[in-house]
């Protein structure tokens, strides 16, 4: 399952699975997946990092809130299922980017996400503004500009603005004077590639 569309198509399977069992989820995510949703790049990616859950159908600005630690019993037994159909890691649904931002979120992510329906399965993709900042921070955690993180900050084209904004949270989440320095290193070379 390494083509670019394989992880939407093992997504839609969930949900298939999901509506035929009379259950519905909503997920938020983050990372290549929702890139990829998103049409911000088209790679392969064998996980999807969910960042929170929320309440299905629950308005255009829904309450997001941590996900449960492991995902709830029938959503992980329809992607389970996917996984061993479509050759994923049993654990492709990843909630371990959650534990990261447990703190806090980015102010006014809620409101930004875009909902796709993939039957039984809502899935909530963060917005560009708020994928900046998670690329910010993989990126300065996996130094090197040829890292995956590097290249899908690069194809987001932040701005100056942008930039200055998501390392002000990112900082607010950890105050270690080493991460400000990679920080302000990745930010340099995502300004000089533009």
């Amino acid at each position: 399952m390494d083509a670019p569309g394989a992880i939407e198509r093992a997504l839609r399977m969930v949900g298939e699975l999901l509506e035929a069992r009379g259950e519905r989820f909503a997920i938020v995510i983050v990372g290549g997946a929702a890139m990829n949703l998103a049409s911000y790049v088209s790679r392969a990616t064998t996980e999807v990092d969910v960042l929170a859950m929320a309440d299905p159908a629950a308005g255009e600005v829904r309450v997001v809130r941590t996900p449960d630690a492991p995902l709830p019993a029938p959503l992980l037994a329809a992607a389970s299922a996917v996984a061993k159909d479509v050759g994923l890691a049993e654990d492709w649904l990843d909630v371990r980017v959650a534990e990261q931002w447990r703190q806090e979120l980015p102010p006014g992510l809620p409101a930004r996400v875009s909902w796709q329906e993939f039957g039984g399965l809502e899935v909530g993709v963060v917005d560009r503004h708020d994928l900046v900042a998670f690329k910010l921070y993989a990126a300065a955690d996996h130094r090197g500009p040829s890292s995956v993180h590097v290249q899908d900050l690069l194809a987001l084209r932040p701005s100056d603005a942008e930039l200055a904004a998501a390392r002000a949270w990112l900082v607010r989440q950890d105050v270690s004077p080493e991460l400000h320095q990679v920080l302000d290193r990745v930010i340099a070379h995502v300004r000089a590639r533009r």
